[in-house]
């Protein structure tokens, strides 16, 4: 259990923060989620186009026919992967782009509270610090008394003895 109460300042602050990170985090999960489509589009379209290949090489006449069919299977699957790495390329952008929109969004504001933050931090040490130095202080001058009676005390006595 804290034995004090969190200021109102790191509160602000911890709520930007949190503010922040929610934000980033459903614009990576959002990117994330298109990337996994565009991965699953790609990998449906290459399992037709193979499953097609296939059924057409098997019904080749001979190696001649054979070959110029393979040969010309290889530029449609070209063709996807190309289409795939620009989509992909676009979905990055687009995510590098939606993540720094949303950074500029919240980093004044958690710069602003980790400022209040940090002044606030900044008073307290210094009251505690002079605090500290108050006491040390009072401290002293209770060393000081309690030496300069004793010393009296014992000026007091060798007077007395002489």
């Amino acid at each position: 259990m804290l034995s004090q109460t969190i200021s109102p300042v790191l509160k602000q602050h911890l709520e930007a923060q949190l503010s922040f990170f929610t934000d980033m985090s459903k614009k990576m999960f959002d990117s994330t989620q298109k990337i996994m489509e565009l991965n699953l589009q790609l990998a449906h379209e290459l399992m037709e186009e193979f499953t097609n290949s296939s059924r057409q090489l098997m019904q080749a006449k001979d190696a001649t026919e054979f070959a110029s069919l393979a040969a010309n299977q290889f530029h449609p699957t070209t063709e996807k992967l190309r289409d795939y790495q620009q989509n992909l390329s676009s979905l990055i952008a687009g995510t590098h782009v939606e993540l720094t929109k949303t950074a500029e969004t919240h980093i004044p504001e958690a710069t602003r509270t980790a400022a209040a933050v940090a002044d606030e931090i900044a008073s307290k040490a210094t009251e505690e610090t002079e605090k500290a130095s108050q006491r040390q202080r009072a401290l002293l001058d209770k060393i000081t008394n309690a030496t300069q009676k004793v010393s009296d005390g014992q000026q007091g006595q060798q007077g007395q003895t002489h």
